[in-house]
């Protein structure tokens, strides 16, 4: 799948907003049928676009969560030695490229903020990176 249509756009806004939407509810929205959108979604689903369906929590319901974000400066050679590295890390959610100051920004869940600190010790001993600067996520605002 090359390109994503106009009805894929739209499709995928509304998934977004609630993936829970019925087919049908869709297909009103879409102002198509409801094979058309089972199609579509199906075809999304078989090129990798659409990965699945998933819930999204208020930021602060993990109660007893400490959430944060690392940016990291990476020497350009090893860049992908910190992402395996990262992705291993247990703690660390997603990782992000970026431009400006920061290569790699990346979202970090812990119990507590010793696990925190012992994590952040984790990233900071990788021999590539050689910067960082991490944000503790307070409460949710949006």
């Amino acid at each position: 799948m090359d390109r994503l249509d106009d009805l894929d756009h739209k499709l995928l806004t509304l998934l977004r907003e609630n993936s829970r939407l019925p087919t049908a509810s869709l297909a009103a929205h879409l102002g198509t049928s409801r094979g058309t959108v089972q199609n579509r979604i199906q075809r999304l689903m078989q090129a990798g676009i659409l990965a699945g369906f998933t819930i999204r929590l208020r930021g602060d319901a993990g109660l007893g969560q400490v959430r944060a974000i690392t940016s990291l400066e990476v020497r350009s050679a090893d860049g992908r030695a910190v992402i395996a590295a990262l992705r291993r890390l247990p703690d660390v959610g997603r990782v992000y490229s970026t431009n400006g100051r920061w290569d790699l920004v990346a979202e970090i869940n812990t119990a507590t903020l010793a696990s925190l600190d012992h994590v952040l010790a984790e990233i900071r001993a990788l021999p590539a990176v050689t910067h960082s600067e991490t944000s503790i996520l307070l409460s949710e605002l949006k």
